[in-house]
């Protein structure tokens, strides 16, 4: 019997028992095994794989839904990987054009890398923006100034999903809900007792990843952002919206180095919802 093409194999959901083999498709391609985040995609969204007859993953993505969860308002794809073995073959425009008939009318919104963008405008993806990895051992200010920040608590969580919804324009309550488990560190910044951002801080690999980062203003930003390197010795990475130029800069004054470059783009919507003006960084660009 011959061995169907890979056209042929089915697309499955995929659960948090794949971790491992997610972490091993990741790993197949270069990138870091990220088992932490992983596990965290897919626990909130809902992930697609296909499986290599022979054994293993063929590819894999996770798609994460904001709003109700009858009609997402919108849905963020991320770690969209095909094995090297089968690079090259259509399997990840197929798994693609799975998730954008499956969506529906749901908007759809993906960071994508330079060599992923290509695949992503030919199924009718466009850029709004772009995004900037940095990297580095940050480097505390003499003088540090801008709003108190502290430890989140219990009792903030209704006020950080109200501004959340409010700047991320979508209802994100099945991942914020998450973050105290999932991050090492998760601060708010407040004035006059009033809640004006917040910050997370989430161990992947060797490096803390700051966000979500939410913030009123680019001080606000800064000081949730040297909160959080404060209280780790892990070098910190963050994904800074380019359109904030002010906190690039300062970022890089204080040690976090570029590393590279990716496109916002979104399917169905012209532009993302909520207020780009106080959205700074991702909780990571697999979820955006």
């Amino acid at each position: 019997m011959s061995t169907p093409s890979p056209a042929a194999w089915p697309i499955r959901p995929l659960t948090r028992r794949d971790l491992t083999a997610c972490a091993d498709l990741s790993e197949n391609r270069g990138w870091p095994r990220e088992e932490h985040k992983w596990g965290l995609l897919l626990s909130a969204g809902r992930g697609y794989g296909i499986d290599d007859p022979d054994g293993g993953l063929v590819a894999a993505c996770v798609v994460t839904g904001y709003g109700p969860q009858d009609g997402p308002d919108l849905a963020a794809v991320g770690m969209v990987l095909v094995a090297e073995r089968h690079a090259r073959r259509g399997i990840g425009r197929r798994l693609m054009r799975h998730i954008i008939t499956a969506a529906g009318t749901t908007p759809l919104t993906l960071y994508a890398t330079p060599n992923g963008r290509p695949l992503y405008e030919e199924l009718g993806f466009k850029v709004i923006g772009r995004s900037e990895m940095v990297r580095g051992r940050f480097s505390p200010e003499p003088r540090p100034e801008g709003p108190a920040t502290r430890p989140a608590s219990a009792e903030d969580l209704a006020a950080i999903l109200r501004l959340d919804e409010e700047v991320f324009g979508a209802d994100r309550t099945p991942v914020i809900t998450r973050l105290p488990a999932f991050a090492d560190q998760f601060r708010v910044a407040e004035e006059n007792g009033r809640l004006i951002g917040y910050a997370a801080a989430w161990p992947n690999m060797d490096t803390h990843v700051v966000g979500p980062l939410i913030a009123r203003d680019t001080e606000t930003a800064k000081a949730l952002i040297a909160s959080l390197a404060a209280h780790t010795d892990r070098p910190l990475r963050t994904d800074i919206d380019v359109r904030h130029e002010e906190l690039r800069e300062w970022a890089a004054q204080r040690g976090l180095a570029s590393v590279a470059f990716n496109s916002v783009m979104t399917y169905g919507i012209p532009e993302l919802p909520g207020d780009a003006a106080r959205r700074f960084a991702p909780l990571t660009v697999a979820a955006g």
